[in-house]
């Protein structure tokens, strides 16, 4: 099977470089163009990165020359790890050349016209990708976007309860350090110790983007889910993996049973369950009183499942709980990975086929 060329934008970054180890013997994608700064263009990628993951790059990259932001490029899939202010015009850009543009970056997330992605529970989200296409005039090129990496884990356990009714959600996320990317964060401001702040308006991003993914399509617009939500963010000294408490107010009267059988029940929208990537279960409840860790647990399904613990009553709301996703995985490369392939299931790249049974791939399994 011909494999689907692709190009990373930011490259370099600690982001481009979890797309790398990610999309290494990937079934569907083959990395073609790395793209970098002016500081990296010109070099090989082994000269251009200073790799923050476990081990080294992999031999498939180690010779490419990283190319600058400007260039034409062959792939007509794009991830994009680039940060917000660079992505404002060069993915817009690049859609319109006709390349279909997978991105992290927070620039267009909230564009009405922009699906903001997460497979498992709104998959029906890229029939905005048409609605782009006729208001921007672009043919065979789109722009999706996947989440704030905080918000991953609050709406893959909130998604299960919209049967219930939800109306209030209040969320205290602890974060991690990848989150801020590299450099990140100095070490004298987070040993021993704990930040109360995320620039970057982290709080309310956990709010708009929870509205808007758990939303439904209507027509051609989003409609968003009518909860009011709340959300403080702290920046914790854990290398990988967001932990979040939850708080939820429900519309109906249900038992903490039910809401751990929807949980461990979920599997997501019928199209995904099969893609490379999709983790065979989603969401884990843990009853280990003292879970989920993310030491412990931020590698369930590879990375790409969402553990939950701690289901309690809130004296407040209805029920508290906490949930953990794997940052730079689950809440970055990995779901606009997972993305591409439901865009490549359904056809939108020309003369790729996706395979009807499942293939066994770097992020499948538990």
């Amino acid at each position: 099977m011909r494999k689907i060329k692709v190009a990373i934008l930011g490259a370099t970054g600690a982001v481009g470089q979890r797309f790398i180890q990610l999309l290494e013997n990937h079934p569907w994608f083959e990395i073609h163009e790395l793209i970098g700064s002016d500081r990296s263009a010109g070099r090989t990628y082994a000269e251009a990165a200073r790799w923050v993951l476990d081990g080294s790059p992999p031999p498939s990259v180690h010779d490419k020359t990283v190319l600058p932001l400007d260039a034409e490029f062959d792939s007509p899939l794009v991830f994009s790890a680039l940060p917000k202010e660079p992505a404002v015009e060069r993915e817009p850009a690049l859609a319109a050349a006709g390349h279909i543009v997978c991105t992290n970056a927070s620039a267009h997330r909230m564009a009405a016209d922009v699906p903001l992605l997460l497979p498992e529970i709104n998959a029906d989200h890229i029939g905005l990708i048409e609605v782009q296409r006729r208001k921007r005039g672009w043919n065979t090129g789109a722009l999706i976007a996947n989440s704030n990496c905080t918000v991953m884990p609050v709406v893959m356990s909130l998604a299960p309860l919209r049967v219930f009714g939800i109306e209030r959600v209040h969320v205290v996320s602890m974060q991690a350090i990848s989150g801020a990317g590299y450099p990140g964060v100095p070490s004298l401001d987070i040993l021993d110790n704990v930040i109360p702040y995320i620039g970057g308006s982290e709080e309310e991003k956990i709010q708009e983007e929870a509205h808007k993914m758990l939303g439904s399509l209507e027509g051609d617009v989003v409609v968003d889910l009518p909860a009011a939500v709340g959300a403080a963010c702290n920046r914790v000294p854990v290398v990988d993996g967001h932990l979040v408490s939850v708080s939820v107010g429900l519309r109906e009267r249900v038992s903490m049973d039910e809401i751990i059988t929807a949980w461990n029940d979920f599997r997501g929208s019928p199209d995904v369950v099969n893609l490379p990537s999709a983790p065979k279960q989603p969401l884990y409840y843990l009853h280990e009183h003292d879970r989920p860790q993310p030491r412990r647990d931020r590698m369930a399904g590879n990375g790409m499942s969402t553990s939950i613990g701690r289901l309690r009553p809130c004296p407040i709301l209805d029920y508290k709980y906490s949930a953990l996703s794997h940052n730079t995985i689950r809440g970055a490369a990995g779901c606009s990975i997972l993305n591409a392939e439901l865009l490549a299931a359904k056809g939108y790249f020309d003369a790729f086929e996706a395979p009807i049974a499942h293939e066994a791939s770097i992020s499948a399994g538990d």
